[in-house]
């Protein structure tokens, strides 16, 4: 593994980590969860290259963990600008580096809403959402709790510190205007498909590429009715769904996090590790016709 530093289309310096493998494998991108940091995907990474994947590369959204906040950076910083700039950035990296290999990704929670913002889904050969979810506090496990976390304490949080200091409770440390539209599209009950900030967001109808969407059933943020809230956005692709629960796994909970765990390897990693490197849908996954959101 080696890092990596190369720059969105507005000129912010990213930074990633770059797994590289003997295996003639497609390549693969990972991105992270909102306040993730990419270093919680190392394990998940290096087994992927074990597999036989060309490489892999995951990466930091602006603001959060390495790719820090240049000093003289003057624009507004944009929940949106993860799925705008980055991601297309980082697939833009992947794709010099890999050369004509074919290339698949997994995003993991905002990973998967990044994928309807980039407009660049048609150039993956499928994709995994693993606890990709509409954050709507009403959709959570805990709404009251959620609320208060973001609303109450998080967004005030913001004014002194300019940032949603980590010690907030909500992750790596993310600027105070990237966590203020985070809590608002987490407010509103069709979250960022509501912003007229957002126009990005028709091109997840746009997106026809194999989806399989992974839910987690002790996920407080993913919820099956805030993953299926996601999932009717894109109305055009078609889509294979599974449920992992903690008792297929190797802890007594898996939560928002839990999958990336590396003593999940041999749990819950191989269904995901199969459908990324060789298109094997997993047994238990089954499709679904996707009722087109309102």
């Amino acid at each position: 593994m080696r890092d990596i530093i190369f720059e969105a289309a507005d000129g912010f310096p990213l930074h990633g980590s770059l797994f590289e493998g003997t295996g003639d494998g497609p390549a693969i991108l990972i991105s992270s969860a909102a306040a993730v940091p990419d270093t919680i995907y190392r394990h998940f990474a290096g087994r992927l290259v074990e597999l036989g994947a060309s490489y892999v590369l995951t990466y930091d959204y602006r603001g959060v963990a390495k790719s820090a906040v240049p000093r003289n950076w003057k624009a507004r910083l944009n929940l949106k600008d993860w799925g705008v700039l980055d991601f297309p950035a980082a697939l833009d990296e992947l794709k010099r580096i890999a050369g004509p290999r074919p290339l698949v990704g997994i995003g993991h929670s905002y990973g998967g809403v990044a994928l309807g913002l980039s407009n660049r889904a048609s150039e993956f050969e499928r994709y995994t959402m693993l606890a990709s979810l509409s954050g709507y506090y009403r959709n959570t496990a805990q709404p009251c709790a959620m609320y208060a976390k973001m609303n109450l304490l998080g967004v005030p949080l913001t004014i002194p510190f300019g940032k949603l200091p980590r010690w907030g409770g909500l992750g790596e440390a993310v600027p105070g205007t990237i966590f203020r539209d985070w809590a608002r599209w987490c407010r509103n009950p069709n979250f960022l498909f509501a912003d007229p900030a957002v126009p990005e967001a028709r091109h997840f109808q746009s997106v026809a590429i194999p989806l399989l969407s992974v839910g987690i059933t002790d996920d407080v943020w993913g919820t099956r009715r805030a993953v299926n809230d996601l999932l009717s956005r894109f109305g055009n692709a078609p889509v294979h769904e599974m449920w992992f629960s903690p008792g297929q796994s190797a802890d007594t909970q898996i939560g928002h996090l839990g999958f990336f765990r590396k003593h999940q390897a041999g749990k819950l990693w191989p269904a995901v590790t199969n459908w990324l490197l060789h298109a094997k849908i997993p047994e238990n996954a089954a499709p679904r016709r996707i009722a087109q959101a309102a």
